[in-house]
């Protein structure tokens, strides 16, 4: 499975944005997609998960602010990030997971600064 993000950038304080995740290739089911941040010398972590058929799992720090949607038709999963904070600026990443494989994009820079 190949993943293509997009989405990030830099935006303010208080804003928003949406990253999206595209997957290609044979796409076996269950499985898991998700988005997971890095900051430079820090460990990957987990920001929030869905699987196939709806369960989503989020990190403390962005409950109440983020929300992963998944379209299983198209293979695409989205993030949308509200009332976004500067410790919230990271290279963001996204996940795919099975039985069979685990893929990571490419990775997408947020940047939350005035």
């Amino acid at each position: 499975v190949q993943l293509q993000a997009s989405g990030g950038g830099l935006v303010q304080p208080g804003g928003s944005l949406r990253l999206s995740c595209a997957a290609s290739g044979i796409i076996s089911r269950p499985n898991v997609m998700g988005w997971y941040r890095q900051v430079p010398g820090k460990q990957r972590d987990l920001v929030a998960v869905e699987t196939t058929d709806g369960a989503t799992s989020y990190a403390d720090s962005v409950k109440g602010r983020f929300t992963i949607s998944r379209d299983n038709a198209k293979n695409t999963m989205y993030l949308q990030m509200s009332s976004l904070k500067p410790e919230d600026t990271a290279v963001y990443y996204c996940y795919f997971g099975s039985r069979l494989e685990t893929s990571w994009g490419q990775g997408t820079q947020v940047t939350v600064s005035s």
